[in-house]
Parts: C-alpha cells; sequence; structure tokens
C-alpha cells in the first residue's frame, strides 16, 4: 500500500482492515503488532487505530461475537452466554481437563508465585509432574524465579496465554474469592471460554 493509498484511506477502510487482521490471526494482535504488519505502509497513528478498534468493539455488542481486549492484544470471540448452545458444536474437539489439573492452576492464578510444595499442602495430595507439564505445554504457567530456601524450588506463576485463554486482560479481574473455593471461582465459565475459539476454528 503507498502512501497516497494511505492518506485516502477511510475511517471504515480502516476498520475493515484491521477486522480483518484480527479475525484472521491465530493469536491475538496489540495495536503495535497491527501497526507494525498490516498497517505498516499507512499513515495511520497508534490513536487511529485505537479508535477504530473502539468502533468495532462498539459495533458488535448487539452481536453473537465480541471483539475484546486480552493481555496479548485483541481477537473476536463468541460471546458467554452462548456457551450452552455452542458446547453442542464443541463437545467432540474440546480439550477435557482432570479436576486435579484444574485444582493446580487455580492455586497458581489465585496465589502466584507459588511452588509446587506450597501447592501440595494447600491440596493435601501431590501433584503430578504430568499437571505441571501439560499445564507449561499449554502455555499457562511458568518459571518466575526460585523460592529462597533450601533446595530453591520453582515458583510458578501464570502467564499472557492464561489470561487469553480465560478471556482476561490482567489478573485483577480473576473471579473474586469469596464463599467459592479457588477452583469453583476460575471453572465459571470454563466450557464458555473454550468456546472463544469457535471463531478461528
Amino acid at each position: 500500500m503507498t502512501q497516497e493509498v494511505a492518506t485516502t484511506l477511510t475511517a471504515k477502510q480502516l476498520q475493515h482492515l484491521i477486522e480483518a487482521a484480527i479475525f484472521s490471526a491465530a493469536k491475538p494482535l496489540s495495536v503495535t503488532q497491527l501497526l507494525e504488519t498490516v498497517l505498516a505502509d499507512t499513515s495511520v497513528t497508534r490513536e487511529q487505530a485505537k479508535q477504530a478498534l473502539s468502533e468495532l468493539q462498539r459495533d458488535y455488542r448487539s452481536r453473537g461475537i465480541e471483539l475484546v481486549k486480552l493481555a496479548s492484544g485483541y481477537r473476536f470471540q463468541t460471546r458467554p452466554e452462548l456457551a450452552k448452545q455452542l458446547n453442542k458444536v464443541r463437545q467432540n474437539s474440546a480439550p477435557k481437563y482432570s479436576r486435579a489439573l484444574l485444582e493446580t492452576l487455580a492455586l497458581i492464578a489465585y496465589q502466584q508465585p507459588i511452588t509446587r510444595g506450597e501447592i501440595e499442602t494447600v491440596r493435601g495430595v501431590s501433584v503430578s509432574s504430568q499437571s505441571i507439564r501439560t499445564l507449561t505445554e499449554r502455555g499457562w504457567i511458568k518459571v518466575v524465579g526460585h523460592k529462597e530456601v533450601p533446595g530453591r524450588p520453582a515458583l510458578l506463576a501464570t502467564t499472557k496465554g492464561f489470561l487469553d485463554y480465560f478471556g482476561l486482560a490482567s489478573l485483577s479481574e480473576l473471579p473474586k474469592l469469596s464463599d467459592e473455593t479457588a477452583l469453583q471461582a476460575l471453572l465459571v465459565g470454563t466450557s464458555s471460554r473454550q468456546n472463544k475459539e469457535l471463531v478461528n476454528e
């Protein structure tokens, strides 16, 4: 795209380009990524891109698909309130996770950074290496350091990938813990969050 074309790019054309880019991307796209890729040869500013994203979010408010801002950027996903119906479409492809794995993930999410030993103390049972491996391979947790105690055990914390999958922009958006357990709070709407991947399939 030449500079001349870029200067004649209308607000609607900009929205269409950003919309198509986010829809076709395998992962969320940030404003910076948009500016460095599909908008690289245009004169579109960061503020103009943000404005176009805001207008797209507004346009999608009344639809079955929404544009959301996550930790890593923007993505399209199906609305959580449609999860029950959409589960009928995904029931054979949605990944299944064990209760033990989800309990481990919940404890890491709410008490991070935390060691494997501390997780085992809370749960009262040992944490399998497979659970830690699965969570790591899924891109949901990572080692962020080591606790300064004998043995220097690894400290585990969640990643941006975890936030993206569960539809969160930051850890502050985790469900508040009142009378619920960490597991119950984390599992609320898990199936609906899995449905958010429908858009890109």
